[in-house]
């Protein structure tokens, strides 16, 4: 994913380099003869990209759940943790407070490392700590299930900046909204969740053994989730096809911007 120095014959033969690749490819980066000093070209698509932004829509949608999932029974974990309300609170607030400092550096990171190192950090971070809150399910344990959320927090500054992303290096021109909408999408029914799973799955009961099993058996769902989605953009992230079209989009930018200073010399 970093910033390609090499030629365009280079870049053909990583993207080839076996026939599955071939296979997902629509259409193919040539110039178009007739256009002129601006250098215009087609952009490669591949079919994997709906796959790719549904994917992301996916671990969006589970990183985003985890922003209510204590607020929502506030009162229920306020029992259980013996901690005060505005306590709670916090575990929502957190999720704004990591993305004020952070969101600069993964902006930086996601520039300059693309889409592949993003979608990894963000994923690994939302898993871990869904597993650290999978420990956390006794009453004296708020601070680990306060440090899950927290790595929480930081998965979600790496995946709140890629819908653009996405769909400007995988989608053509005429799809760019609607890769962006499905993106957001996910964020969006993620919360809606949030506000209705926890209710069903922890009761507020009085016995705190019960209790307490009724907190792990929903942080196990939500880490199990959090684990298939972090396998999945694993084996998506190790194809050819996103290892090489990310490159593309830096070489066709690159070209292109060069191209435009030649026309503006003539």
């Amino acid at each position: 994913m970093e910033e390609p120095r090499n030629s365009d014959s280079d870049v053909n033969q990583k993207c080839f380099s076996n026939s599955e690749a071939q296979d997902e490819i629509q259409e193919q980066v040539l110039p178009d003869p007739g256009a002129g000093p601006q250098g215009q070209m087609e952009i490669r698509l591949y079919k994997r990209r709906w796959l790719i932004v549904f994917l992301f829509s996916s671990y969006s949608l589970c990183n985003s759940y985890q922003w209510i999932q204590y607020g929502i029974i506030n009162n229920i974990f306020m029992k259980f943790y013996s901690v005060e309300s505005f306590t709670i609170d916090w575990m929502s607030m957190i999720y704004m407070l990591t993305y004020i400092p952070l969101i600069f550096p993964v902006t930086w990171l996601l520039d300059k490392k693309g889409l592949r190192v993003v979608a990894l950090a963000a994923t690994a971070l939302n898993c871990a700590g869904t597993w650290i809150k999978v420990a956390s399910a006794r009453p004296d344990l708020f601070p680990v299930t306060f440090l899950g959320q927290v790595m929480c927090s930081v998965g979600q500054v790496f995946i709140l900046g890629m819908p653009s992303r996405i769909a400007s290096v995988w989608f053509g021109s005429n799809e760019v909204s609607t890769a962006c909408s499905i993106g957001v999408f996910g964020n969006q029914l993620g919360i809606a969740i949030g506000f209705l799973v926890p209710p069903i799955l922890v009761p507020n009961v009085e016995d705190m053994d019960e209790l307490a099993s009724h907190i792990q058996v929903m942080f196990y769902i939500t880490a199990g989730v959090a684990t298939v989605l972090f396998i999945l953009v694993i084996i998506g992230c190790s194809g050819s096809g996103l290892r090489c079209h990310d490159s593309d989009y830096l070489l066709i930018t690159h070209s292109l911007t060069a191209e435009h200073m030649q026309a503006q010399v003539r």
